[in-house]
């Protein structure tokens, strides 16, 4: 396993990476499911599904539904997710004492997610970090998304620091992927939002960390 190395910013995908915005997702599909006389899918499955986004839990709780039906029920649950961003959702456990350190330091952070802005923005300003971090880059914020390198290459841009001197934390598969191919180091979570068909040792992250205070841990020491 590598070791992390002249850190000069650090990158973390959103949800299921630096904030637990699952309580908040899943009570908006668990509202659509009730509404659509279905039986909820249990809290700890659908969990497992929330760094796919709308469109991945939309697919878990109606896997036979048409496409037509299925984007219709995906923007409803974006809809109804944009007006309750934020009643339970929260840093992981950690992080907040990390990310004082960061600033204590002067070590720039930012934000990289395929969330889109409208739910992206007022979440971390709900939270108070809006104002702190250096750059967010959401879902549409480009054209191309994780696990395009696109937005890790623009976000090292906005922030003045070479990928290679970076590290990209995510939850998915293809947070490591954008990472990789923006030329990061790597760190694959796996506190997140974890399926039973994941398996991150096949990812090739550079180290693999599975709970949020030894993440913080790691990155202190590697700045």
């Amino acid at each position: 396993m590598a070791h992390l190395k002249n850190l000069k910013a650090i990158f973390f995908d959103l949800d299921g990476t630096l904030i637990d915005t699952a309580p908040d997702m899943i009570a908006v599909l668990t509202n659509i499911q009730t509404k659509e006389g279905q039986k909820p899918i249990p809290y700890e499955i659908a969990r497992q599904y929330v760094s796919n986004g709308s469109a991945g839990l939309i697919n878990l709780a109606f896997p036979h539904e048409s496409q037509t039906k299925k984007e219709m029920l995906q923007e409803r649950f974006l809809d109804l997710y944009e007006e309750s961003v934020c009643i339970h959702s929260t840093l992981f456990p950690g992080l907040n004492l990390l990310l004082d350190n960061l600033d204590a330091k002067k070590i720039p952070w930012g934000i990289i997610t395929n969330k889109p802005a409208r739910m992206t923005i007022p979440l971390v300003q709900a939270l108070g970090i809006g104002n702190r971090t250096k750059c967010v880059i959401s879902g549409d914020t480009l054209r191309k998304r994780k696990p395009d390198p696109a937005p890790l290459r623009l976000a090292s841009k906005k922030i003045g620091v070479a990928p290679k001197d970076s590290v990209y934390i995510g939850d998915a598969e293809r947070d490591i992927e954008a990472g990789h191919n923006a030329g990061m180091q790597t760190i694959a979570v796996t506190y997140g939002y974890i399926t039973e068909n994941d398996d991150p040792t096949t990812w090739n992250a550079d180290y693999i960390v599975d709970d949020s205070k030894r993440l913080a841990r790691i990155l202190l020491d590697g700045v």
